[in-house]
C-alpha cells in the first residue's frame, strides 16, 4: 500500500471487506481514522464489538434483536393479522419506508438446491405455526427463481389454511420509460395490470 504502516494498512483493509467499499474510499477511511480522537475511535470499536455480542435473532419473527423480541413483534399498534414474508432482515428496512404497520417473518434465505439449501435451513416451520392466527400473507421475496420455488413450496404447505396470499405488485417503476423496461417485467405489467377507477 505505498509506504502506509501496516497497522493503518490492516485498517484500510479491513475497510475494504465492507460491501460497497472501494480501495479508494478505504483508503480515506482508514487515513480519516488517524485524524479522529481516540474517544470516538474507541465509542465505534465497542460498537462494533456490541454488534456481535448483543444482537441475536427474534424468537418470533426472525429480524434482528437485542433481546427475545425485535422491536417491531413488541410494537401493539402493529397489525399481527397481516404478514409479510422476508428473505432477510434488510428487506424490513425497505418496506418499514412503505409505511407498512404489519408484521414480519424472516426465512432467513431462500430454497435452492444447488447450493444445498433446502426447507430445514430456513423459518418454514415457525411461518407455519404463525400462520394459524393470520388473516393475510404478503409475499415480499426475490423474483428470482429461487424466490419463486421458495413460495411455491409454502403455498403449497398453506393450501388447506384459510389464509389469503398476496405478493408485491410487479411492473413498471415509477417514472420509467417502456422502451427501457426488460421483456419480462414488461410482460409481467401487462398480465397483472389493474383497473382504474
Amino acid at each position: 500500500m505505498d509506504g502506509l504502516p501496516p497497522t493503518l494498512e490492516k485498517v484500510i483493509k479491513g475497510f475494504s471487506k465492507f460491501p460497497g467499499i472501494g480501495k479508494k474510499t478505504a483508503h480515506r477511511l482508514g487515513l480519516h481514522v488517524l485524524k479522529t480522537s481516540s474517544k470516538e475511535i474507541e465509542d465505534f470499536s465497542q460498537a462494533l464489538i456490541n454488534v456481535k455480542t448483543k444482537i441475536n435473532t427474534c424468537n418470533n419473527c426472525h429480524n434482528i434483536a437485542e433481546a427475545d423480541l425485535c422491536e417491531i413483534c413488541t410494537d401493539e399498534k402493529r397489525d399481527s393479522s397481516i404478514i409479510c414474508i422476508c428473505e432477510d432482515p434488510s428487506d424490513i428496512y425497505l418496506i418499514e419506508k412503505t409505511g407498512f404497520r404489519g408484521v414480519y417473518h424472516v426465512l432467513g434465505g431462500l430454497l435452492s438446491p444447488l447450493d444445498g439449501i433446502g426447507p430445514d435451513d430456513l423459518q418454514i416451520d415457525s411461518l407455519i405455526e404463525r400462520v394459524k392466527t393470520a388473516t393475510e400473507l404478503i409475499v415480499a421475496t426475490d423474483t428470482s427463481i429461487e424466490g419463486e420455488a421458495t413460495i411455491l413450496y409454502i403455498s403449497k404447505l398453506l393450501e388447506t389454511q384459510p389464509i389469503k396470499m398476496t405478493r408485491l405488485a410487479r411492473g413498471l417503476p415509477v417514472g420509467g420509460q417502456l422502451e427501457y423496461v426488460d421483456e419480462a417485467t414488461l410482460t409481467r405489467s401487462i398480465n397483472e395490470r389493474v383497473e382504474l377507477n
